[in-house]
């Protein structure tokens, strides 16, 4: 038993002495093995659509460490602005009666949301969504209550309708003819995606709705889970185009979703868009573009139609992505 307890002390010791030199040298320090971590694109800012000024001022935010939900929700405050943006905010095309509309909802890296649904008289609707989501216990405020609140919180009452949009709503009413056009602004969004230094996604989503549409209608823009959803664990996704299709789908929690399962962004996007089209057969008469960001800041995006583009910025580039498409543009027999 001595002999044994001599040898295994030994052993002990002369493994101290051997590895005692690599603590001392500083010439041995321990090297880092490359993580996943290390291959994060961030920080990184996506839209809907070739909107680069929203973007930009995303990037902006972004780039001088700011976080997420700031950048997303004065990425978009740039297109509710726009007064010759005729989808969004001010400017924007208003219902068959003549009023406009706007619809949004912000979500953030901890799960928390706000959205505002059927609100007048405001230019920024997704700030009044971020007030819901600070400042009240609820998520969703509607019309004339959304409205009052929006004005209790010291946001201004303005005419929304610019003469260009009230003489285009003139116009539509000689015939009242209600369709949407693939790729033609009257069904229009932005949804923004960004991930900041700190690897923490946050999304916006905002729009006027459908032009000329039924008064009290909503799509999916300002609903969680359909025109937006984030998962700080997973990533993000956010939709344009016929609102009601989304919904049906609940698209944007779908695709996330389908990102935690071990789906690329793309391979999500592609995914949402074949479930909807699944229930759709043979249908050609309407638009659905999907965008995705995953933790890694990997993005992707997929669309029913020909003509849906998405808009990225990083550290290293500033571009608009073409994305790839259900139907291909020799497939399609009647675009309506």
């Amino acid at each position: 038993m001595k002999r044994r307890k001599f040898l295994k002390n030994s052993s002990l010791s002369t493994a101290v002495f051997l590895s005692a030199p690599l603590f001392a040298s500083g010439e041995n320090k321990k090297i880092k093995k490359p993580t996943n971590e290390d291959k994060t694109i961030k920080p990184i800012v996506i839209c809907t659509w070739n909107f680069k000024n929203a973007n930009n001022k995303a990037w902006e935010i972004l780039s001088k460490g700011g976080n997420s939900l700031d950048a997303v929700e004065q990425g978009v405050m740039v297109e509710e602005a726009d007064a010759n943006n005729n989808t969004v905010g001010l400017g924007g095309r208003p219902d068959r009666d003549g009023n406009a509309t706007l619809d949004a909802c912000i979500m953030d890296k901890d799960g928390n949301c706000g959205s505002v649904i059927y609100l007048q008289n405001i230019v920024h609707p997704v700030s009044v969504a971020r007030k819901v989501m600070e400042k009240t216990p609820h998520i969703v405020l509607a019309g004339k209550g959304a409205e009052q609140f929006a004005y209790e919180q010291g946001f201004k009452k303005e005419n929304l309708l610019t003469e260009k949009s009230k003489q285009d709503w003139l116009e539509w009413r000689k015939t009242s003819k209600y369709k949407t056009i693939i790729n033609i602004e009257n069904h229009d969004t932005i949804g923004m995606l960004a991930m900041d230094k700190n690897g923490d996604i946050s999304g916006a989503c905002t729009t006027s709705g459908m032009a000329y549409k039924v008064a009290g209608r909503v799509g999916d823009s300002p609903i969680i889970g359909a025109g937006l959803f984030v998962d700080n664990e997973v990533g993000g996704a956010t939709a344009t185009g016929v609102g009601e299709e989304v919904i049906k789908t609940v698209g944007s929690f779908l695709i996330v979703e389908l990102m935690r399962q071990g789906k690329s962004p793309q391979e999500a996007c592609e995914e949402g868009v074949k479930r909807i089209m699944a229930k759709n057969k043979n249908r050609e008469d309407f638009q659905i573009g999907f965008l995705a960001m995953n933790k890694k800041g990997e993005t992707g995006g997929y669309c029913v139609h020909p003509g849906f583009t998405y808009r990225k910025a990083t550290k290293d580039s500033n571009t608009n992505e073409q994305v790839n498409s259900f139907y291909k543009k020799d497939e399609i027999q009647n675009n309506n």
